[in-house]
């Protein structure tokens, strides 16, 4: 298995689709090699823009892609195809982003531990449109409080997935779904805002 460097150049290909993605994956998960390694290439474009959303800088989103490559690597074999290889791809993206986060976040406060600095760390400072550092924090709140919510509301927010399918991924009613998306929105949002969060659902 090899996982394919960023930026690497390639032969131009005809566009796949995601039922591309589909076959690859049931071949690549049972144990075709040359079907993952094509699969690796294709999602690795899409994969470095979903982490690139939630993680401002290039180099941070280039080592959470090569991380999720990783993942995909390795955990091949328990894809099952119940539900689509991109769902099943999107939640392990964002996963990896936000661990990647938590990472580079323990990385920073160690060196503000080891050397003092004048200047903030831009790793730690929300400087992107759409504070998308300080949503990282929030969910880290949010999965401490409600950790029932957080799946949902990322599959939903941070990977654009349709209800539907995350109902089918989490194996719970739709209603169920779209509540959880609400409760966690309504917390994110006054977590940014500076509001207390509410208490209860």
């Amino acid at each position: 298995m090899t996982v394919p460097l960023l930026d690497a150049p390639t032969a131009p290909r005809r566009m796949a689709t995601v039922t591309d993605w589909d076959e690859l994956a049931r071949r690549a998960a049972a144990g075709d090699q040359e079907a993952l390694d094509e699969l690796l290439r294709l999602i690795q474009p899409r994969v470095l823009r979903q982490v690139s959303r939630v993680l401002p800088y290039r180099q941070d989103a280039e080592e959470a892609t090569q991380d999720v490559l990783m993942k995909v690597a390795t955990r091949i074999g328990t894809f099952e195809g119940r539900s689509a290889f991109s769902t099943w791809l999107y939640e392990v993206t964002a996963n990896q982003a936000r661990q990647t986060y938590r990472s580079l976040r323990r990385r920073a406060a160690e060196r503000v531990t080891d050397t003092p600095v004048e200047r903030p760390d831009p790793r730690t400072t929300s400087v992107i449109a759409g504070s998308r550092l300080d949503l990282l924090d929030a969910l880290e709140r949010l999965e401490t409080e409600h950790p029932d919510l957080v799946r949902a509301f990322v599959l939903r927010d941070l990977s654009d997935l349709e209800y539907a399918d995350i109902a089918r991924l989490l194996d719970v009613p739709l209603g169920t779904v779209k509540a959880r998306i609400h409760h966690a929105r309504r917390y994110v949002r006054q977590t940014l805002s500076g509001a207390a969060p509410p208490a209860g659902r």
